[in-house]
């Protein structure tokens, strides 16, 4: 009888394996993400030594050797350039920024009017913040104050001409309070307006399905400074002699439509990305349409498209300097509209301005996207993490 040693089983013990690697601290995150591969070694060695070049001279050039404070162009202009700077001086005018500030939040709105909008904000932030936070209760009261209180007051207040308070022209409005006017409305219009043109473009009416779609189409294939160069030029030409609407209020229109044909495609998009189960166990259920759209499909479609939304919020509120082209002046608009201003022309005057007037709009977009990441952590209900 022929006997052999099969082939999977080991004739010698397995040798002992060192010890695992500490899977935690600076170190291991370092080399992990950083010097995991000789590639990855010699890239982040790479971007080590680029950020070496650069980060030193903005750091001198951004804060040690920048004009802080002071008043006229003098302190950001050299002795040769008629200022009180030492010749080859190089730095930041942050002093035309401090010195601009308010102008740049609130445009040319009367100074001694600016609390009104300031009482706005803080309004604002006040409802918006519990609405973020996810076990905050009561977030029924909290949209109705938002959504229906706040746009009441708002109107009260900004505009004015009620109870008594001056009216200011929207022509005088500015700044960053134009830019979170604008994007706040577009915002709030947007997405429910794009749920029901998406839910349109997916109906099996065929009107309702053509009209949305047509909507969608012609929007989408136009540039928003072109609907609002047709808002604010074009359409008074079509209104009958003596009917007019405000500047601002069209704009307003414009963008919010806008933003809603995009809306609706980032929608359209989690809709169809729902299997063809989930309609058939809600049509099995006995559910109306709007009962199945609003508890059964919207909520999962919606969770999908989370980041396709926040990107359209994001796109949106960069999108608000384009109103200049209707002569209002939002957050860039106002800080262009200051490097005129011949008390403070120099040669680092509109860099810092728009160093500025960057870091205002990172910040908003950045906490945006920051939120939505959170949210698609809160709203994860895999396994997997």
């Amino acid at each position: 009888m022929n006997t052999h040693q099969a082939s999977f089983v080991r004739a010698s013990m397995i040798e002992a394996s060192p010890a695992p690697l500490l899977e935690s601290g600076v170190a291991y995150w370092l080399r992990k993400n950083l010097f995991a591969t000789p590639k990855d070694t010699a890239l982040t060695i790479i971007s080590l030594l680029v950020l070496a070049w650069l980060i030193p001279p903005a750091i001198q050039w951004l804060f040690i050797d920048a004009a802080w404070s002071g008043g006229g162009r003098g302190v950001c202009a050299t002795v040769a350039q008629g200022g009180s700077q030492p010749d080859g001086w190089s730095g930041a005018c942050w002093a035309f920024v401090n010195a601009k500030f308010s102008q740049f939040i609130f445009g040319r709105y009367p100074p001694d009017e600016r609390w009104r909008p300031a009482l706005v904000g803080i309004i604002f932030v006040l409802f918006l913040v519990p609405m973020l936070i996810p076990k905050v209760p009561y977030k029924g009261l909290n949209a109705f104050l938002l959504l229906v209180v706040l746009p009441i007051l708002a109107i009260i207040l900004l505009p004015g001409g009620w109870f008594g308070l001056t009216y200011v022209e929207t022509p005088l409005w500015g700044g960053l309070m134009v830019t979170l006017v604008l994007s706040f409305v577009g915002i709030a219009v947007s997405l429910p307006l794009g749920v029901l043109l998406a839910l349109g473009r997916r109906s099996t009416m065929p009107v309702i399905k053509m009209l949305c779609t047509i909507f969608i189409e012609i929007v989408r294939g136009i540039p928003l400074i072109t609907v609002l160069f047709m808002a604010s030029v074009m359409l008074p030409l079509f209104l009958p002699q003596g009917v007019t609407f405000d500047k601002f209020l069209r704009a307003l229109i414009g963008v919010s439509l806008f933003a809603s044909a995009y809306m609706a495609e980032v929608v359209r998009g989690g809709l169809q990305a729902i299997p063809k189960g989930q309609y058939e166990g809600a049509d099995s259920l006995g559910l109306g349409y709007w009962q199945k759209m609003n508890l059964i499909i919207l909520p999962q479609a919606l969770k999908l498209v989370i980041p396709g939304i926040v990107n359209t919020f994001i796109g949106l509120f960069k999108d608000t300097s384009l109103v200049s082209i209707i002569g209002m002046f939002d957050l860039l608009g106002i800080v262009r509209l200051n490097f005129s201003d011949t008390n403070w022309a120099s040669a680092v005057t509109p860099v810092s301005g728009l160093i500025f007037a960057g870091f205002i709009f990172w910040l908003f977009c950045f906490g945006m996207s920051r939120y939505s990441g959170f949210m698609e952590r809160v709203l994860d209900t895999s396994q997997q993490r």
